[in-house]
Formats: structure tokens, sequence, C-alpha cells
């Protein structure tokens, strides 16, 4: 879309600028918007076309369809439209969320994961690797605020990396250093010259839901007393990230210490126990993350490390039997090792079959 078809709409200098400093695609590369029709998402996909039609980099807009709300169907035509002016091709998607017994907030994270499951099978089916994200300044603020008020450590400060890959696709958010009025005023000002106007999603401000409680209640007040909190709160997040990078870094060596297997399931129970017991707990952290166990809660791991200081000198404990998501942490022969969870069972119940006959 030229600037005549844009309706002489002026994009944001400091959102284009944005994009040049955090992207570095080049002539040819493939490139989706993940575009819901929000203002930040629409505003990132307005200013990626301009960006991309100057280095001619191929974009295309995903959207998800949850179809959680009723208007869900409108705003996926109202996405379809603007892909259209900007002559964009847009691939949607619905997915299948199942909100039933779920609180807010876990209705919002099945949401979530579902939603990056279908951003991950569009760009299968498009064949591309790389997607934007409109997260923004407050965003990153609101996500600080809330995992400091769950207790979480220096990983979740970190909060929303500029890049992360996902499902083997990479993921970008290059306006995470820009505020949230500047992409709503440059959302006002498109409204203003084409008529198309940004969904208003109504769970943003509701308060059933964690985030939307603290936009409709802390917001107002952190505004009032700490002007420019958010700022500060998406430096912290950065600062937290290159701390998390220095301990990752000490983790990593660590590892190598503690004679792991080939596939990295195991490690010496005596080496382990040669680290300090803060080296102790950030290694475990580090292998549960690897092996894509997530992180347990403190208080989890904790006993887990309560365990392990516990488990005989020799390391063969059955009762020493951990679980965490649909893992099994046990300790054989003087190693610690993961298993899944079912394959544990079975060999329960294989034992308990023998130890029957």
């Amino acid at each position: 879309m030229s600037s005549s078809q844009l309706g002489g709409f002026s994009p944001s200098t400091p959102l284009l600028e944005a994009l040049d400093h955090h992207l570095s695609f080049k002539s040819g590369d493939s490139v989706a918007v993940a575009l819901s029709g929000g203002a930040d998402s629409a505003m990132l996909a307005v200013h990626a076309h301009l960006w991309a039609s100057r280095r001619n980099v191929t974009l295309h807009f995903f959207h998800i369809h949850h179809g959680l709300q009723a208007i869900a169907d409108q705003w996926q035509a109202h996405v379809h439209d603007l892909a259209a002016r900007l002559q964009r091709p847009c691939h949607s998607l619905r997915v299948q969320v199942q909100p039933q017994r779920l609180s807010a907030d876990g209705m919002e994270a099945a949401a979530r994961d579902a939603r990056y499951q279908g951003l991950a099978e569009l760009a299968r089916f498009v064949g591309l690797q790389h997607v934007l994200l409109a997260h923004h300044q407050d965003d990153q603020a609101e996500t600080v605020l809330m995992r400091l008020l769950r207790g979480t450590g220096t990983t979740g400060l970190g909060a929303m990396a500029p890049h992360r890959l996902r499902d083997d696709l990479n993921y970008w958010r290059p306006w995470l250093e820009q505020p949230r009025a500047l992409i709503f005023q440059a959302s006002e000002n498109f409204a203003a010259a084409t008529g198309w106007h940004a969904v208003q999603d109504p769970t943003n401000i509701n308060p059933e839901y964690t985030r939307g409680a603290v936009r409709d209640l802390l917001t107002p007040v952190l505004d009032a007393r700490w002007p420019g909190w958010q700022r500060r709160l998406q430096r912290q997040a950065q600062l937290s990230r290159e701390t998390q990078d220095v301990l990752d870094s000490v983790a990593r060596q660590d590892w190598q210490a503690l004679e792991p297997d080939e596939a990295g399931r195991s490690f010496s129970l005596s080496a382990w126990r040669q680290l300090e017991p803060a080296r102790q707990s950030m290694v475990i952290r580090y292998w549960l993350q690897a092996q894509g166990a997530g992180f347990p809660t403190h208080a989890r791991l904790a006993e887990l490390l309560r365990q392990l200081r516990g488990v005989h000198a020799q390391g063969h404990d059955r009762n020493l039997i951990w679980k965490q998501g649909p893992n099994l942490i046990r300790c054989v022969r003087g190693r610690v090792q993961i298993e899944s969870a079912c394959s544990g069972e079975q060999k329960n119940s294989l034992g308990a079959d023998q130890s029957n006959k």
C-alpha cells in the first residue's frame, strides 16, 4: 500500500526505527506478524508492512481465532480487511480452547498456549521461521510486576525476551522499549487517515484476569504516584536477563563437572554434592529447564534438594521419586536421573508383579 493508499497516514518514526534496530532480515526473507486486530498488533502490521516494503522482505499476517467470544468472527473479518488494504496475505486458524473448569487466569494461559500452537502450525503451512509479536514497554512492565508479586526469581523477572525460540519458531518482540501511548497514538492517526479502527478486547481490562486487574486497578495508582514506572520496570527486566545470562553460564560450567550422560538425562550425585548449596540449586534448575521439565516452585525445589542431600552415599533410594510435570526424578546407583512418569509407572508395576511371583 502506497502513501496515497494509506490515506496520508504518517508512520511513527520511533516505531519504524525500533524495527530497524531490532530486526536484521535480508531481501527475500519471509516474516509473519501475529495480528489479533488490536491497536498494538495492527500498528505492528502497518509499520512492518512499510519496513518490509523498503527491504524486499516477504511479509505475511497470521490471525488466531480462539472462539471464546461471539464477536471473534467479526475480528477475523476485520483483520483480513486490514490485510487487503495493505495488499498482504493473511492466514487465519481457529484453535480449540477448553474454558470449562478453568479460572480466568487458567483460561488465559490455555488460550495463550493454543495461540502459540496455532502460530507454529501456520508457520509450517506457509514455510517461514520468524514471527513478530507486538508486546511493548507497558506489557513488559506489567509482566515484571505480576511475576514479582508471585515471588519469582531472576529468570522470571527477565520477563519477555526480545527474541525467543519456541517450537522451532523464532519469535521477535521489537517494541519492548516502546510505550503503549505511542502505539495507541499511531493507531488513532491511522484510523483518522483510513477509517480502519483497531478492535478492543474487553478481557484486556477485565479484573477477573490478573493482567486485567493490574491495568484496571494498579496502573492508575502507579501512574499517579510513580510516573514512568513502566520504563523503569522494563529496564529491570533487561538487567535481570543480563544477570540470568551470567548465572546460566556458571550453571553450564557446573553441569559439565557433574559427569552427565550423553543425553543429559542423568548426572553424578557425588559430584553434585561437592557444589556449594546455591550452585546445587542453580544447576538443578538449569538441568530441569534443559530437559523441558519447566521450573518447580521454590517450595518444591527446596524439597527435592533436601531429599538429594539426604540420599544414602551409594545414591540408591527407592523412596526418592519426585514428580515434576510429566517427569519423574529418581536416584539410582549414585546417579540422579529424569524419566517420563509413564515409563516410571510401568517400571513400578513390573517390579511389583515380579515381587509377587
